[in-house]
């Protein structure tokens, strides 16, 4: 627009010159000169080069700014990229995150499963212990009522016939005083001593759970010295239907004899370094000339002593 402006400005100014040059021809002036005309182009030469420098900047300026704008858009595309890339890597955690989660959630499901079956059965086994334990009432219930119809009975009878009283009156006596003697012998032969003793192995192993003694079972048969816990123990005699027995008991060179003793009967003696308390029950007569039963000793006494 301003190269258009100064060219149409150049036309007006050579129009105006000619038409002064042909003014002084008709009045007898001679015209301009051919150096009047170098100077013109001269001007014009520096007003385009001027034009062609001004576009040349121009030209450079925007191929700066476009430069730049492709470098801000390279920029940008790269942080996309980065970012693109970074979005994918998340993809793939997010992705092995769920396949974890969904395998933890089936092992999960399997365990609670599992669990919910041995709930089940624990619950079933309650149930037929309380049903067992049930029967086992009635049973017991059952009989206790029969006992007392049979006392109730034997109350009548009695009522009726004095003198049948006065014969069991005589007879429960006589039960009362043996049943005195058997409670006082589980006080143990050695008075001033009285200790729970166990009949049977089932009861043994409950004086065992106990924990406070140790106990060693044994079995003894007649003329046979057997080592058991510190000390050693012989059968001398047993007598299956009287269910009384005798032994021997070996310990710090000494010899204590339990002659003519009862089946659950609880034999006490003192042994060790200490002269702590020691005690033999003898459950069974089991066979010609053989005993079962167990020895107690005090739980610090040590296992490993050799008897003698």
């Amino acid at each position: 627009m301003w190269f258009d402006q100064a060219r149409k400005a150049r036309f007006a100014q050579r129009a105006a010159k000619e038409k002064k040059g042909i003014r002084m021809s008709e009045d007898g002036v001679p015209p301009p000169k051919k150096n009047d005309s170098c100077g013109l182009l001269a001007i014009l030469a520096v007003i385009m080069l001027a034009a062609v420098v001004g576009m040349a900047i121009g030209g450079l300026i925007w191929c700066s700014t476009l430069n730049k704008r492709m470098l801000s858009l390279e920029a940008t595309q790269a942080d996309d990229k980065q970012q693109n890339a970074k979005l994918a890597a998340l993809t793939a955690r997010l992705r092995e995150t769920d396949a974890r989660l969904k395998v933890a959630t089936d092992e999960l499901s399997t365990s609670l499963g599992l669990t919910q079956k041995q709930l089940d059965a624990r619950a079933e086994e309650i149930i037929r212990r309380e049903e067992a334990d049930s029967q086992r009432l009635e049973s017991a219930q059952k009989q206790t009522a029969q006992q007392v119809s049979a006392v109730s009975s034997e109350v009548s009878h009695v009522k009726t016939d004095v003198g049948g009283v006065k014969t069991d009156v005589s007879k429960t006596q006589s039960d009362l005083a043996t049943t005195i003697n058997q409670l006082q012998s589980m006080n143990g032969d050695l008075s001033g001593h009285s200790r729970q003793i166990a009949r049977n192995h089932d009861e043994l192993e409950l004086l065992k759970h106990k924990g406070d003694r140790l106990y060693y079972e044994f079995i003894l048969v007649k003329g046979q010295k057997k080592p058991v816990g510190s000390v050693s123990l012989e059968l001398k005699k047993a007598d299956a239907k009287k269910n009384r027995f005798t032994l021997t008991v070996y310990s710090n060179d000494k010899e204590y004899e339990k002659k003519d003793r009862n089946l659950n009967e609880l034999l006490q003696f003192y042994s060790g370094k200490d002269s702590q308390l020691f005690e033999i029950v003898v459950n069974a007569i089991t066979a010609k000339d053989t005993v079962t039963g167990y020895l107690s000793t005090p739980k610090n006494e040590p296992a490993s002593t050799t008897a003698q």
